[in-house]
């Protein structure tokens, strides 16, 4: 099995985005590649994350990056606006790579990062979100209040240095950014699956029923009995589905 390939991705406003790559189980073809765009807090390394990376392997080729402001990735979070740029970045590299289709999947924060980057970029073969928000600063769970204590406040901010590892920006966004489900309505007709659990803590279920409303065809909506919110929560049968679900889609 080759070993991982570990690179350094200069994004087109200079942060330095680390990553990895891992060819498919089949290691001889370049047709297919997943590029996972982790969630708020994460990392490439962390196991939840690997083991999404772990099971797609079996479908295609798999890029995993972090975030900036996150991992071992320069910058500071801007908590999904400037996260395309990251995102490109790694896209950027799997064509370089030679990888004819990119399918993205992005988790919760990196979902609403995968459906802003189809609207604002070309050439994506394919988008699933998962546990994605629909719209932003949103506020009414526990879960989302704390959040927003860690993003907004200096003892938050502080909290999320050093004890997640995350680093965020303390500026605004001006302008915001367009909204996930706005950005949804712009992806057509490139495929998106939107999968979310019906036991997501974060985000009710009108945020995915919002965002595959305002999607063109081809589109599908997933809602998980019991699952719970992104990577920490999927396991090895969804990761399978979802990447069936993807060649089913970009196959041709």
């Amino acid at each position: 099995m080759p070993a991982p390939e570990q690179a350094v991705l200069i994004t087109d406003d200079d942060v330095r985005i680390s990553a990895v790559h891992r060819p498919g189980a089949d290691f001889g073809t370049r047709d297919r590649v997943f590029v996972v765009a982790h969630g708020f807090t994460g990392s490439w390394r962390r196991p939840a994350v690997g083991a999404v990376l772990d099971g797609l392997r079996a479908h295609g080729g798999v890029i995993g990056f972090d975030f900036r402001g996150h991992g071992a990735s320069t910058g500071l979070s801007t908590v999904g606006d400037r996260e395309v740029r990251d995102l490109e970045a790694a896209v950027g590299w799997a064509r370089r790579l030679g990888y004819r289709r990119v399918v993205t999947v992005g988790f919760s924060m990196g979902g609403s990062v995968v459906l802003r980057h189809a609207a604002l970029y070309d050439g994506v073969a394919a988008v699933v979100a998962v546990s994605a928000p629909a719209r932003w600063y949103y506020r009414d769970t526990p879960p989302m209040r704390r959040v927003h204590f860690a993003i907004e406040r200096r003892t938050g901010r502080a909290v999320a240095r050093f004890v997640l590892r995350t680093r965020i920006s303390a500026r605004t966004w001006d302008p915001v950014p367009l909204a996930p489900f706005e950005a949804a309505a712009a992806i057509a007709p490139t495929p998106l699956l939107v999968v979310h659990g019906d036991s997501d803590p974060y985000f009710p279920l009108d945020h995915p029923r919002q965002i595959h409303d305002a999607a063109g065809a081809p589109k599908d909506l997933w809602i998980e009995p019991g699952l719970g919110h992104a990577e920490n929560a999927v396991g090895a049968d969804l990761v399978d589905r979802i990447a069936r679900w993807a060649r089913a889609h970009t196959e041709g």
